[in-house]
């Protein structure tokens, strides 16, 4: 994907992202009707959106569908000059969930999740030790997730799509727990191929994997009916005129990291919030549309909570990995194409 791709997007081209985070597997019909477009010019539309890389869709198993897991929120200082090439090294694991590149006093921040629970954790000093470049690195141990939010640009579907009746409903909250024996293999290799294309169709899933139509439609909606599957629709936060993606590391007193987090949770540019084990402190990931919004939000909002002792922050240059997936734009964005 290039710039002038999105400089290109269109109200309707926004208004079908929009959706497609709303429901990755949304027919053409039904977002169609939810942006108030023809179904014929929301389709090649649509599609022509996923082909240029502006959006991805994929579909990917809970954390849980593997076993007892720990995650840890890792920060990394590299050598002068080689912060890209740590960061596509590091995409490359598996159990690296995201990986940015950032500003302030880290270079690289990133998610690895050590199967088998916190107890393992010299795995992660197994994936980060032989990577050229690394220099130093911190990790701090994930100790509960608030919230999880895959559609943040809900927060601009009202301006582009008109009010809706579930305007007031969350969306995005602390993730259920899933487990192992929720799955057989049938149901993972389906999940294989929708994390390559979220949107493939149930036939020809039947087709590839020898099943029929109806056995893989019934498999996947049991598994998104227990909160087995998140559909994730990536897109780069520019498309939706989002002009500032940071990292807040709120430092909170003791007695009040619970209410603090519920009361950060309820806005809805807050995408990811998690209560870390070091220094009591809340990891805060906030998308706004600009710098003004965010000095907004933190001289007016977050400044004024109670317990809040401060924070410190890193802005995201470049998404590299989230929900486990590539992003299919940064390598286009750094000439990697």
């Amino acid at each position: 994907m290039t710039d002038s791709a999105l400089d290109r997007l269109t109200d309707l081209d926004k208004r079908i992202i929009v959706a497609l985070q709303r429901d990755g597997r949304a027919s053409w019909r039904a977002i169609a009707e939810a942006v108030s477009a023809p179904v014929s010019t929301v389709s090649r539309r649509g599609q022509q959106l996923i082909a240029e890389g502006v959006a991805r869709i994929v579909a990917v198993p809970a954390l849980d569908a593997d076993g007892p897991h720990a995650q840890f929120f890792v920060r990394i200082n590299c050598a002068p000059g080689t912060q890209m090439a740590v960061a596509e090294q590091l995409i490359r694991d598996p159990d690296v969930r995201f990986c940015t590149v950032v500003t302030g006093s880290y270079d690289i921040m990133a998610e690895l999740v050590v199967r088998g629970g916190a107890t393992h954790y010299p795995q992660l000093a197994v994936a980060l030790q032989p990577i050229a470049g690394v220099e130093r690195w911190r990790s701090d141990l994930v100790m509960h997730v608030y919230k999880v939010s895959f559609d943040w640009g809900r927060q601009l579907y009202e301006e582009l799509v008109g009010p809706s009746e579930e305007a007031g409903r969350p969306h995005a909250g602390e993730p259920e727990t899933c487990s192992p024996d929720h799955f057989d293999q049938a149901d993972r290799d389906i999940l294989a191929m929708l994390k390559e294309d979220g949107r493939e169709t149930f036939q020809r899933i039947a087709d590839r994997l020898g099943l029929n139509e109806s056995s893989v439609r019934r498999r996947f909606e049991r598994l998104r009916a227990s909160r087995c599957v998140d559909i994730v629709t990536l897109v780069q936060s520019a498309a939706l005129g989002m002009g500032a993606e940071t990292f807040l590391t709120v430092k909170v007193s003791p007695d009040r990291i619970d209410a603090v987090a519920q009361e950060l949770a309820r806005y809805p540019f807050v995408r990811y919030l998690a209560a870390l084990l070091d220094d009591n402190a809340l990891l805060c990931e906030v998308i706004t549309t600009s710098v003004d919004d965010l000095f907004r939000f933190v001289t007016d909002s977050l400044a004024h909570l109670e317990g809040v002792e401060g924070w410190t922050a890193n802005m995201e240059l470049l998404f590299l990995k989230r929900g486990f997936v590539e992003t299919p734009w940064w390598r286009a964005q750094v000439g990697m194409a």
